[in-house]
């Protein structure tokens, strides 16, 4: 942009270049959806990971309780995130699982990272990465570890 600024010299206006500061472009932060499939009544896991991501710099977006596959499909759609959190202790996690990497493929999202915590035994965890969840968390794992697979499994969207 140019400006005119008057000459100290009481001449004709001298033009003066004026750079207009370009914000720098901010790197989009991680976006993750923490869920909680099924009639499980129990989020404190949930909400204690779900503040670990958000200290360490990432966008959550904590569903509650008593979420159906399509309900956590649908939410993952329109919050355009990076990545689901699927948190279960009930035990139906072989049933609910497939159904939501089921929904969220109908959805288009399939770049979606998708892993799960709770309690979920070692025997079942082969057979969960084969259905398309990336990563298993226990009761135990430090939190460190949980943000660490986020940030490095993640497909960022420009």
């Amino acid at each position: 942009m140019v400006a005119e600024t008057p000459s100290r010299t009481g001449g004709e206006a001298q033009p003066e270049a004026r750079e207009q500061a370009q914000p720098e472009p901010q790197e989009r932060k991680i976006r993750v959806l923490i869920a909680k499939p099924g009639l499980d009544g129990h989020d404190r896991g949930a909400k204690v990971i779900a503040r670990a991501l958000r200290d360490a710099g990432m966008e959550v977006i904590y569903t509650g309780l008593h979420q159906t596959p399509e309900m956590i499909a649908e939410a993952a759609l329109q919050e355009d995130v990076d990545a689901v959190g699927l948190s279960i202790l009930s035990g139906a996690h072989m049933a609910l699982f497939p159904r939501v990497i089921e929904e969220m493929r109908k959805r288009g999202l399939d770049e979606v990272l998708v892993y799960a915590g709770g309690i979920i035994p070692d025997d079942d965890i082969p057979a969960i990465k084969k259905m398309g969840i990336a990563g298993v968390f226990g009761p135990g794992t430090p939190m460190e570890d949980t943000v660490r697979f986020v940030r490095e499994n993640v497909r960022r969207k420009t």
